[in-house]
């Protein structure tokens, strides 16, 4: 049986530039918005698969994009970008199996960036 994992890819020096131009207190309060963003988003495109609504899970997923690349999360931008991309192919296949890739690099890109600040909320 297959077991794929997803390493998070983390643009470090996004980080360190959020921190420089908040403070520490402020890029805090912006990576924990972001993260319980990101995974609302990610649980959201996941309902609107299960919907067949094609239309709001592109929006959301557009939207994720942003907010990932907002606080280094390339990977996870990346893999969204792929899930878009599969959207307007209109191709199911590939759409399926890159949705899943999307929720195990969100879920990989959340506990990296969780233990990467030791943030605690």
């Amino acid at each position: 049986m297959l077991q794929p994992s997803e390493g998070a890819r983390l643009d470090a020096d996004r980080l360190d530039s959020l921190y420089s131009q908040l403070g520490p207190q402020g890029a805090e309060n912006v990576v924990c918005r972001a993260m319980e963003e990101l995974a609302f988003r990610l649980a959201h495109i996941d309902r609107m698969y299960c919907r067949n609504d094609l239309a709001e899970m592109r929006k959301t997923t557009r939207g994720l994009i942003g907010i990932a690349e907002q606080i280094g999360m390339t990977g996870l931008a990346r893999v969204a970008r792929d899930v878009v991309g599969c959207i307007d192919d209109g191709d199911a296949t590939a759409l399926a199996a890159t949705l899943a890739r999307l929720a195990r690099s969100g879920e990989g890109s959340l506990m990296a960036i969780w233990d990467l600040q030791d943030l605690s909320i």
